[in-house]
Formats: C-alpha cells, sequence, structure tokens
C-alpha cells in the first residue's frame, strides 16, 4: 500500500517519555540542570521548556519528569528504601523551571523512589519542616512521624502566579489499603514495619495540614501518586491533578490526527486488564473508537480475554508471543518481532479497511 501515509504520534501519560513528547509536539528543548538523586547524590536531570511565544500568546511552559530527579530507577536494588529517599531534586528541577521564567508547570509523577509525601520538593522551595525542638527534619518518608511545625514562610517567591498541574496515571489516595505506603512503598524496599510507619507519618503530615493551613489531602483522589508527592505539591502550590494520558493527548493535539485517519495502531509492552485502568493504549482506544476508528493493538504479550477485546473497541490483536514460547527471547529480540507484526498487519490491511 504505497499510497499509505502513515502518522507517528508519541504519547505518554506523564512518567518517562513526558518530557520528550511534549516538546517534540511544542517544538521545545530540553534544558540540563544539576540535582539531589533520591540518596542525596548530586546528577545530571533535565527538564522541558517550550517559551510559547506569540502568536499563540500562552504562557512559558515547563515540563517535568519527577522520575528524572526523584526515580526509583536512580537507586541501585540494594540501596531502595522509602524511609530515607527524598524528591528534593524534584523541588530543585522546579526551582530550575521558575529561573527559566515558567510560568505554568506541568510535574509528571511516576516510577518515584519515595514515599515522602512531597516534603523533599517542598523543602527544597523553601518550606521548613520542623520538629519539636525546632529543628529541620531530615530526607525521607520516616521524618514524617517527628513532624510537629510546618513553617512556609521562606518558600519561593517566585511560585506565585504560577500555574501548576500534576500529571499521574493514578488515583489512589494519600493513605489507606490503596495508598500511597500500601500500595507501592513495598515496591521501594519497604518492608512490613517501613510501610506501617511511612503510613502513620503520611497520615500526620496530612493531619498537620489541615489543622494548620484547612486543606485536606486525606483522601483526595491522586494524592497518593508518587508517594505522596501529588498531596504535597497540591497542598502548598495549589496545584490540579489531572490524568496525565489526557492531558499529553491534548497538548500534543492527537484528536486532530484522528479526524484525518482511517486506522490507529497503539500499543505497550504488556495489554492486560491494567491498561484499562487510563493507561495510554485505553485512552487511544477510547478515542478512535469515537471516531468510529478501527484500531489494531500491537504488544510484547496480550492477556486480555479476545471477547473483550472487541467490547472495547480492538479490531484485532499482535503480540510478540505469537512469534515465540519464550518471554526472554521476545525483550531480547523485540525489533524482531515488531517487524515481523508489522508484517502481518500489512498483510491484514486490506481486509481490515
Amino acid at each position: 500500500m504505497p499510497q499509505a501515509e502513515i502518522i507517528i504520534c508519541p504519547l505518554a501519560d506523564g512518567g518517562e517519555g513526558t518530557v520528550k513528547t511534549v516538546i517534540e509536539a511544542l517544538s521545545g528543548e530540553v534544558i540540563s540542570c544539576q540535582v539531589t538523586d533520591p540518596l542525596g547524590n548530586k546528577i545530571s536531570s533535565y527538564f522541558g521548556f517550550v517559551s510559547q511565544s506569540p502568536p499563540r500568546q500562552l504562557k512559558p511552559l515547563g515540563i517535568i519528569e519527577m522520575a528524572a530527579a526523584s526515580g526509583l530507577h536512580l537507586v541501585p536494588p540494594k540501596k531502595r528504601n522509602p524511609l530515607i529517599t527524598t524528591t528534593f531534586g524534584t523541588g530543585e528541577l522546579i526551582k530550575a523551571a521558575l529561573a527559566k521564567g515558567c510560568q505554568r508547570i506541568i510535574v509528571g509523577i511516576g516510577g518515584s523512589a519515595t514515599c515522602d509525601g512531597g516534603m523533599g520538593a517542598l523543602q527544597a522551595l523553601g518550606v521548613r519542616f520542623l520538629d519539636k525542638k525546632g529543628e529541620e527534619l531530615g530526607f525521607g518518608g520516616g521524618e514524617l512521624t517527628k513532624l510537629a511545625k510546618i513553617d512556609p514562610s521562606l518558600i519561593d517567591k517566585r511560585l506565585e502566579g504560577v500555574d501548576f498541574l500534576i500529571a499521574s496515571d493514578v488515583n489512589n489516595p494519600l493513605i489507606g489499603p490503596q495508598g500511597a505506603a500500601q500500595v507501592y512503598a513495598s515496591q521501594k524496599g519497604a518492608d512490613p514495619q517501613g510501610v506501617a510507619l511511612l503510613e502513620e507519618g503520611l497520615r500526620h503530615f496530612a493531619q498537620l495540614i489541615k489543622r494548620d493551613f484547612g486543606k485536606d489531602i486525606l483522601s483526595l483522589p491522586g494524592g497518593g501518586a508518587a508517594g505522596g508527592l501529588g498531596a504535597g505539591l497540591l497542598a502548598f502550590l495549589n496545584a490540579k491533578i489531572t490524568l496525565g494520558s489526557d492531558l499529553v493527548i491534548d497538548l500534543v493535539g492527537f484528536k486532530d490526527y484522528l479526524k484525518k485517519a482511517d486506522l490507529v495502531i497503539t500499543g505497550e509492552g504488556k495489554f492486560d486488564t491494567q491498561t484499562s485502568f487510563g493507561k495510554i493504549p485505553f485512552r487511544v482506544i477510547k478515542l478512535a473508537k469515537g471516531f468510529n476508528l478501527p484500531v489494531l493493538v500491537v504488544a510484547g504479550i496480550i492477556d486480555f480475554p479476545e471477547k473483550d477485546l472487541s467490547l472495547l473497541g480492538v479490531r484485532k490483536a499482535y503480540s510478540a508471543i505469537d512469534y515465540t514460547t519464550s518471554l526472554k527471547e521476545s525483550i531480547k529480540n523485540a525489533s524482531f518481532f515488531l517487524e515481523m507484526m508489522g508484517k502481518r498487519i500489512g498483510k491484514d490491511l486490506r481486509t481490515i479497511l
């Protein structure tokens, strides 16, 4: 089908790849900077910057992936411990964006190594977290049980008038069975005692914020994202939480592409029931369905009942496992299997369109 026009539209959900996706779509640039990693070491990081010059007349935009400063991948497995890891580097990324003149800042939160309620990020921005003796708390969610007073008087004045959006793909509350500590802390290296301590600390953190600032972040949907970073930014930066996938879809103008399309192809590593909880492929399928477009799914593994795929709006699904019984092989030679699936799609297109 040499006459076919293929439009590639990268998408992201607020996690890894969000900066690259948005700056490519909006002709922005990547700004490098030095920040503090989750263990307190200095590392090279980055954020995206879009000047938004006329004729659009929009405010300068900064796009931050918190994982670029506070991500789990930055901590060796043996050193992972959310009792001591910090989001301080994420706050430094925000400061760097402020220095660049950003008046709108998107913070993509996902893949964090932390469970400190965003305390570290706020410390970097000038908020003081004090114990009963008036001494400042150290790094990590394990410090939150010692918190006696929060002093925001020295917060960075450049934050005034800045619009903050939190891009997240989860809606977990701060605490409880579905909260930041009980669901995610063990994945970040906490043992059962550590999970309990983090839960206690986050609850205490929220109670102080409600008592002293009148803001209820305890059961806020999305407040538990990235170890409670969402809740902390909401409390002190007047941020708003939005589904990361929807935000990126709007920013890159994905719906405009759909208006011109005859077929949509989407996918991810593993396409399963979790995909339907707001992940990018699910949003793509739902939007394409609204335009009455057939959708094909490409994945490493398809773990979704075939009848449910049809109800979801998927015309056909292709998996690397169709070509090998080895998961290890499918990962090792992913590009080869993608090409094989592409050939299969090419043969099927005439009957699909």
